[in-house]
């Protein structure tokens, strides 16, 4: 059986980036995966000013459209690292929170995706074709966690 997720106050809701499980890299507490993502967006570039806006943002979804925003200048690595940036702090937060850690370890074997209607890079998109590329980021982090 898939287990899709999507919303984070929906079932699975805790593997959502958006879920309000804190973590801490590299000294810095982030209140969510989604924060520390968008603002790696912007690690020296000439528009990582926007950094301190995303970390001090009042949700996730705030700090999301602070970070998607088309007029600023992305890092220039940006589409080589960002999958790496975002299983880091996805692995951060499954290590840190030991009640989702129970909970992702539950899921066993499944598959599991982010049912997003409208990103086929990181989910499914609407018509299920997308590379769902945060399920299997959460997949690899649970077989990492499983062999800790």
């Amino acid at each position: 059986m898939t287990i899709y997720f999507y919303k984070a106050w929906q079932p699975y809701g805790c593997f959502s980036n958006f879920s309000s499980h804190s973590i801490e890299i590299e000294g810095m507490y982030w209140p969510t995966v989604e924060h520390y993502y968008q603002a790696q967006k912007f690690v020296n570039s000439k528009d990582e000013v926007i950094i301190p806006l995303i970390y001090a943002a009042a949700t996730p979804e705030v700090a999301a459209a602070l970070g998607r925003c088309s007029t600023r200048k992305l890092r220039p690595d940006w589409e080589i690292v960002k999958t790496d940036v975002m299983r880091l702090a996805v692995l951060k937060k499954f290590l840190t929170h030991e009640r989702i850690q129970a909970v992702l370890l539950a899921t066993g074997d499944e598959v599991l995706v982010e049912n997003s209607p409208t990103d086929y890079f990181w989910g499914c998109g609407a018509d299920k074709t997308g590379q769902n590329y945060l399920g299997k980021i959460l997949m690899s982090v649970r077989e990492e966690i499983r062999h800790l």
